[in-house]
């Protein structure tokens, strides 16, 4: 390892590329250097400088093959200290790699760089990487492509090539400036002024036309798309005109094919899709929207990208536009996630934990944070707020992984988030003034290695209910059941899918309604586990999970790497 470790990088790339990858037991090993700076680009007839790597939006691919090991170095030459996340990779016992700002680690500072050892395991699609601090991945992001391991196939025809659509939001102002406000004030943060696929809003936003991104196909070829939703804080409706999407993975895991028009890919989630080219030679339009079920501000315009065949014909005097339900269209995204099973096959099999050691039903809300003469922006003058079971998170000054692995907790953290609700009331009905005002705190739960655990997410009808993507870091987990309403111990798990639930690493909890998801507790570490709008996640709608050691070392978080960023500068 270590000689791999000392090779320079340029070897590493070709030893990819030419050789496959520079391969050890676990897998091939690449190296990559991800470089944060300022860096100036026009959009939307402005132009403002926003942090990048590489000088790039999106950022660089990190391409491997499944079980491979990435190492990134990244040198930040930005102006404040921020992180880096791995999302949908495991990291199995490496949570210090993980990347959630006083979470796993602290701050790399300004002028420094840090090694992230990012390993793979079972993941095989697309997953993505982007900066965790603040709102800092509003242009810190990128894909991670997870091709077949060596002697493997896909389990469908192999494509004939491959592209990635990564959909985002565009602020003009300063996204930093923009949260900091909102946090100080109170209010809810400003809506992003466009979409974008691939770093461009497409020719229906001003100054546009001809920036509009151009994916170039070859009549009759099949293609595999990746689709991320990296956007801030609204779930997408997204359509191709004329082309039909076969969706064949979510997050890294294989499903049955699902034939449709169009997908709801919420924040945090991947789709990868085959798309075969057998349209007339022309230019097609993608697009894409935001769908939204509560009555919450939100961006209502539409990005756009052009699918261009090759070859000599006349471009159309009018593209051909994809019909996208419309913004509030619960039924027509419910039709689409409803239909979403793993695949289960021989080759791709899952294992749904049946027996269950520990349950936890966690309430979902927006709330509100009491402010001294009502000075604040948000409702009744106090400020807005989130939580999880009534408790807004708030991240400590220090990393909860070093004080937990450490064994000096010195009130970093308190290990006594809630099993349930602290309140039970008629969570999706008429809410009155139950749990409008949380407790405030950085409470985590633990849990057993080897535990099978049992998450049921309950939304809520206080003050903003809408679709929640909940995200765990650490895991992926199986979505076994879903409904409207208030869940039933009872009765709601009578209708859980143990046959071939979808196993992900991000899930919409519908909007007052619930999803229980399931996992075996097999990766020891600190796990982060958040609403991934950006808005709540910031005004506290997370938590995290502390899985203990097992009693092997291989049931063991790993010891740390020689060096991690210092918790006294930013």
């Amino acid at each position: 390892m270590g000689f791999y470790n000392k090779m320079s990088w340029v070897l590493a790339f070709l030893g990819f590329m030419f050789l496959g990858g520079l391969s050890n037991a676990n897998g091939a090993i690449h190296h990559y250097d991800f470089v944060l700076k300022e860096t100036n680009f026009t959009r939307l007839c402005s132009t403002k400088s926003i942090l990048t790597v590489n000088g790039s939006l999106p950022g660089p691919t990190i391409t491997v093959q499944k079980g491979d090991t990435a190492f990134v170095n990244v040198h930040n030459q930005g102006l404040y200290g921020l992180t880096i996340h791995w999302h949908g990779v495991k990291q199995p016992r490496n949570p210090w790699s993980d990347g959630p700002e006083n979470v796993t680690q602290c701050p790399i500072p300004a002028g420094t760089n840090f090694t992230y050892e990012v390993i793979f395991s079972s993941e095989e699609g697309t997953l993505w990487w982007h900066a965790h601090s603040d709102w800092t991945r509003a242009t810190v992001y990128g894909a991670i492509v997870i091709l077949p391991a060596l002697n493997t196939t896909y389990p469908f025809a192999t494509p004939d090539a491959q592209e990635t659509l990564i959909l985002g939001s565009w602020f003009k102002g300063d996204v930093m400036e923009l949260i900091e406000y909102a946090l100080a004030s109170g209010g809810d943060p400003n809506i992003s002024d466009a979409f974008v696929i691939n770093g461009q809003p497409g020719d229906l936003y001003d100054c546009s036309n001809e920036t509009t991104y151009r994916w170039l196909v070859d009549y009759g070829k099949t293609y595999l798309l990746r689709v991320i939703n990296a956007v801030m804080n609204e779930e997408q409706f997204f359509a191709i005109a004329n082309h039909t999407l076969t969706v064949v993975a979510q997050d890294a895991a294989y499903i049955k094919p699902i034939t449709t028009s169009y997908i709801m890919i919420t924040p945090g989630q991947t789709m990868d899709i085959l798309v075969t080219a057998n349209q007339p030679p022309s230019h097609y339009y993608i697009a894409s929207k935001a769908y939204v079920d509560g009555t919450v501000a939100f961006n209502n315009s539409t990005t756009t990208a052009i699918v261009q065949y090759n070859g000599n014909y006349s471009a159309p005097s009018t593209t051909p536009f994809p019909t996208l339900p419309d913004y509030d269209n619960e039924t027509a995204a419910d039709n689409f996630t409803s239909q979403i099973r793993a695949l289960a096959s021989k080759e791709h099999p899952i294992s749904v934990p049946l027996e269950i050691h520990s349950k936890i039903i966690i309430s979902i809300a927006i709330n509100e944070r009491i402010c001294p003469n009502s000075s604040c922006s948000g409702p009744d003058g106090n400020a807005l707020s989130a939580s999880l079971n009534n408790i807004s998170f708030e991240l400590p000054s220090v990393d909860i992984l070093q004080a937990y692995y450490g064994g000096n907790n010195n009130g970093v953290y308190r290990t006594s988030f809630p099993n349930k609700p602290p309140y039970t009331f008629n969570f999706t009905g008429d809410v009155g003034n139950n749990t409008i005002y949380p407790s405030f705190g950085t409470r985590v739960r633990m849990i057993k290695y080897g535990e099978g655990v049992e998450i049921v997410f309950q939304g809520t009808n206080i003050i903003a209910p809408e679709n929640h993507p909940m995200h765990l870091h650490g895991y992926s987990f199986y979505v076994v059941g879903t409904g409207s309403g208030n869940f039933n111990s009872t009765t709601s798990p009578k209708t859980y899918n143990l046959v071939d639930p979808p196993e992900v690493n991000t899930i919409g909890v519908p909007k007052n309604g619930w999803a229980a998801i399931r996992f075996v507790a097999d990766n020891p570490g600190v796990w982060f586990m958040h609403c991934h709008l950006e808005r709540h996640s910031s005004w506290g709608m997370d938590t995290v999970l502390i899985v203990r050691n097992g009693n092997t070392t291989e049931s063991k978080i790993r010891s740390p790497p020689a060096y991690m960023p210092p918790c006294s500068k930013s």
